[in-house]
């Protein structure tokens, strides 16, 4: 098959994967909202930090898209990072094949996030440091506030009844979520968690 034929053939498939997604009802891609605690102890790695660069690439097997960010911390909440924090996201945009992952994280390139990183298996990439509670992991901060870009998903209800992403529908003041997710990772830390 030449290469271009293959090309083709690829965009394709991968058009007809993300339609068979679309027809998909939409409670098949609905997460478990996870509350801040839980967010707080199952990640291992907290920053806040603002996004520098995002870079797209199919991974080995070129069977699927993912997406490198690069952030600096400016802020360390849990664990430890660098001067700059590389992460991995599935899904991403290369040559003008687009993988979108619902429920992901969008990250943009130069705005500011609290991230709850830890380590996951993509595809073709285990044991990747990400975003493993995807949009639920990610709030964006602006103006003082931190909200959750989970806002937009429909999130199945967690055992107290909720099913508001973490940080309510108004996001949280900055420094009072800062306070929660020490308080939190803390309490974890030192076995006073539930």
């Amino acid at each position: 098959m030449p290469v271009d034929a293959s090309r083709f053939a690829r965009r394709f498939i991968l058009v007809q994967l993300a339609l068979l997604a679309w027809s998909v009802p939409s409670n098949a891609t609905t997460l478990l909202r996870k509350g801040l605690e839980q967010l707080a102890s199952d990640n291992e790695t907290i920053v806040q930090a603002r996004v520098l660069n995002i870079h797209s690439y199919w991974n080995a097997a070129h069977s699927f898209i993912l997406t490198d960010v690069t952030a600096r911390p400016s802020r360390v909440l849990k664990g430890s990072a660098g001067d700059d924090v590389v992460f991995t996201l599935m899904g991403g945009s290369v040559a003008g094949v687009t993988v979108l992952v619902l429920g992901g994280a969008d990250l943009v390139p130069g705005s500011e996030y609290m991230l709850f990183l830890g380590r996951s298996d993509l595809p073709g990439a285990p044991r990747q440091l990400s975003v493993p509670d995807l949009s639920q992991g990610a709030f964006r901060i602006a103006d003082g506030r931190v909200t959750s870009e989970a806002l937009e998903e429909p999130l199945l209800p967690d055992a107290g009844g909720s099913s508001e992403p973490a940080g309510g529908a108004s996001g949280a003041a900055l420094e009072d979520f800062v306070r929660d997710v020490q308080d939190f990772a803390t309490r974890r830390a030192t076995g006073g968690g539930r």
